[in-house]
């Protein structure tokens, strides 16, 4: 598919997102909530530089949305509060790939959410999360938290600590279902299943590995040795990959990925992925291109 077909087929509505005017009005927190959306008529624009296939896209680390609120640093991949770049709304279902740092002490005051999934992975330091539901918990490295937000949920989180920084993936996927039950879980994974390989840590089906979630997608880690090659199998027909390298560096087909890059592709079945330094850890985002 070239560049025009591309514009012209999200234009007549696959892969169109409009925030609903009730999500709209709930949002008040300039800082970690998205703004309304317009019909722009496309979710992300194929990477025409690409060594692979022109239906993928390439999220340099330096060329994402930066917020600096002093006790908040926040990188954004995609288009979040006060970073707007039509070029960069979502991949498919993925609408919000925040990487944030928080300083000791400080966090998010209560704040709402509806009819979003939301993922924390924690890569440094203590996050202590509470929330409408009665839940009060702190995620660490080696954990993974969601939330269904559905009808409605106020949380907060904090960075625990007094003396070091918090660093985490704040995830946000929307959901194939409206108005769910809000619901809260986390666990802690064992990262020998990690070694070398994929782990699965998150999917649409509540008695599979890891966390779930009210949609058809599935995440993986894997930290992996110096060039170690491992295939990715998409796990649903039309799903799309997004691809973000935690650590370290890798190749996806000739295509060399740093340190906090993205890479998403779609239209494929499968994804060869080779680590080019030693310890590489790679999420993989496997996620519908449609609601």
């Amino acid at each position: 598919m070239d560049r025009k077909d591309f514009l012209k087929k999200g234009l007549l509505g696959t892969g169109m997102f409009v925030a609903s005017a009730s999500l709209a009005s709930a949002m008040k927190n300039d800082i970690d909530e998205i703004e309304p959306l317009e019909p722009i008529g496309y979710n992300h624009l194929p990477n025409t530089e690409s060594k692979i296939k022109e239906n993928s896209v390439i999220h340099r680390a330096d060329s994402r949305g930066k917020a600096d609120h002093g006790w908040l640093l926040s990188n954004h991949t995609f288009s979040f509060a006060n970073y707007y770049n039509p070029e960069r709304m979502h991949f498919g279902v993925l609408r919000v790939l925040n990487d944030d740092k928080v300083e000791a002490g400080r966090g998010f005051g209560t704040h709402p959410h509806d009819n979003m999934e939301i993922i924390s992975i924690p890569l440094e330091g203590d996050l202590e999360h509470k929330d409408s539901m009665g839940n009060t918990a702190v995620i660490r490295s080696g954990d993974i938290q969601v939330m269904s937000a559905g009808t409605g949920i106020m949380h907060s989180e904090f960075n625990k600590n007094s003396d070091k920084l918090v660093k985490f993936l704040q995830i946000w996927i929307y959901p194939k279902k409206r108005n769910v039950t809000p619901r809260y879980d986390q666990i802690t994974l064992d990262k020998t299943k990690s070694h070398n390989q994929f782990q699965q840590i998150l999917s649409p089906n509540a008695d599979d590995e890891g966390v779930w979630i009210h949609q058809d997608a599935w995440f993986h880690l894997g930290t992996f040795d110096q060039n170690t090659e491992t295939r990715y199998q998409i796990r649903k027909k039309g799903n799309g990959v997004y691809v973000f390298i935690l650590k370290g560096s890798a190749e996806i087909g000739s295509e060399t990925l740093e340190e906090r890059d993205g890479f998403g592709v779609w239209d494929i079945q499968d994804l060869d992925i080779k680590s080019l330094k030693e310890g590489t850890e790679i999420l993989v985002m496997d996620v519908p291109m449609t609601l």
